[in-house]
């Protein structure tokens, strides 16, 4: 059957600097509506024109747009091999039947412009050619070497307006990066662009890293524990001051942190006489609450997005199976109902779903669950994996996986589980940590939409 793309998208919300002036861009007549084709249940990636920028970096800006929207599962590039009409200047609009005549359901173009202040102008247009109409079109102004953020920022507008959905391209992801041997490891906290670009060590190893996480509110706020020889402790580092601060000494050893949506608490464990128990700190007051006092194991826990509940791990059942529980440590129930062994939970920025590692049938399976436990659904399936993290748009997943004999590495799957991919990171690590929208830019990098053509 065949059903119309979404291209009313939300509110587009990107945080900008100083706005330049608009370009008037012209309009077109309307034919009739872009489609993707959905046969026995497959979704059929939409095919998309990305004719190479112009200007100073235009070719890399353009490339990485087409690796991101590639890597989303929801596109296919074209070759610009089989493209008829080259030269697509941003004051005209494109020659419409040459383009579904190689079959382009959507075109992208732009080019870059230089500035006497040094600063660039990076301008681009998408186009629908079957209805002959003008989908979206921004001018962005930033520094030259900002050049990969703000393909990043342009392959987001494109994927929300074509899919409806919110962009997760503008993103980082935080790991820890392992090597040395099995019994000579180094593990340092690592920070990358979320396609793999710009790795950058943020520790050293003179610690043993576990569970690194961003603050969704601020995404130059992370958590991480580090262990010494003789000591656990939960740091708060903030990326832009290089400022680290540990949350203070506590009586046992300490494990899993993670914020609240609002970054004002962080719920985490500690393991004392032989029970582990979650507790959560006030960041303001630094207060610390218990939560939990069951006999056995009482971890990971993940705030709902509202703060108003937690989802963790327990085996206070004689199993690992997950529970939630109001924030205040009332209202504790298993939501968990298959076989298996549960673990590692995260409550999806959507609060509509959790996800989940899961151990049966001798393989490690990735998957989500309703937030009553209801609905579970297995995306990925392995010798090994493990510790799920939420992308920003909720849709996309990324986690660590291992194949019988080789070394850990990160994976991102999608929603429906059809795009499951090794990350753009290539080298060995584990315990992915997705970043909210970067929607602080760097310097800045002011945008300036014109007015759309197509109706929604």
């Amino acid at each position: 059957m065949r059903l119309p793309l979404l291209l009313a998208s939300a509110a587009l919300a990107l945080t900008a600097g100083a706005a330049t002036a608009q370009t008037p861009m012209g309009q077109a007549p309307q034919s009739g509506p872009v489609e993707v084709e959905i046969d026995q249940g497959v979704l059929r990636p939409l095919q998309i024109a990305i004719v190479p920028f112009t200007g100073q970096n235009g070719s890399q800006i353009s490339g990485v747009i087409s690796n991101n929207l590639k890597r989303s599962g929801f596109f296919d590039p074209l070759n610009p091999a089989s493209f008829i009409e080259t030269g697509l200047s941003l004051a005209n609009a494109p020659n419409f039947p040459q383009w579904t005549a190689i079959g382009a359901q959507a075109v992208l173009y732009g080019g870059v412009t230089q500035r006497a202040d040094g600063r660039v102008d990076v301008g681009f247009r998408l186009y629908d050619p079957y209805r002959q109409c003008q989908l979206v079109s921004y001018q962005f102004t930033a520094t030259s070497e900002q050049w990969r953020r703000m393909a990043h920022k342009i392959s987001d507008v494109v994927y929300q307006r074509l899919t409806g959905e919110s962009g997760f391209f503008d993103t980082r992801v935080l790991f820890v990066s392992e090597s040395g041997t099995q019994t000579n490891r180094l593990s340092r906290l690592t920070i990358v662009d979320q396609d793999g670009a710009n790795p950058f060590y943020l520790t050293q190893g003179d610690e043993v890293i576990m569970s690194p996480r961003f603050s969704m509110n601020n995404p130059d706020e992370i958590t991480y524990v580090a262990l010494g020889k003789d000591y656990s402790r939960i740091y708060l580092y903030n990326l832009a001051t290089g400022r680290r601060e540990s949350l203070g000494e506590f009586d046992g050893q300490v494990l899993a942190p993670r914020f609240s949506n609002d970054g004002s608490r962080i719920a985490f464990s500690i393991i004392r006489g032989g029970n582990t128990d979650v507790y959560v700190m006030n960041l303001r007051t630094r207060q610390l609450s218990r939560l939990t006092s069951d006999p056995g194991i009482d971890t990971s826990p993940s705030f709902s997005p509202d703060g108003n509940q937690i989802v963790f791990t327990s085996d206070r059942s004689g199993s690992a199976r997950l529970y939630t529980m109001r924030a205040d440590g009332s209202g504790q129930r298993p939501i968990s109902r298959g076989g298996g062994l549960y673990t590692a939970p995260a409550w999806s920025p959507r609060g509509d779903l959790i996800a989940f590692t899961k151990q049966s049938g001798g393989r490690f399976h990735i998957g989500v669950m309703n937030t009553d436990g209801t609905g579970e659904r297995i995306l990925s399936s392995s010798y090994f994996e493990e510790g799920p993290s939420w992308a920003p748009n909720g849709r996309y997943i990324a986690f660590a996986r291992q194949v019988p004999g080789g070394d850990t590495r990160l994976w991102t799957v999608d929603l429906s589980g059809r795009v499951v991919s090794q990350a753009g990171y290539q080298e060995r690590g584990s315990d992915p940590a997705w970043s909210g929208l970067l929607d602080a830019p760097p310097t800045n990098l002011g945008l300036n939409q014109s007015p759309d053509s197509c109706p929604a």
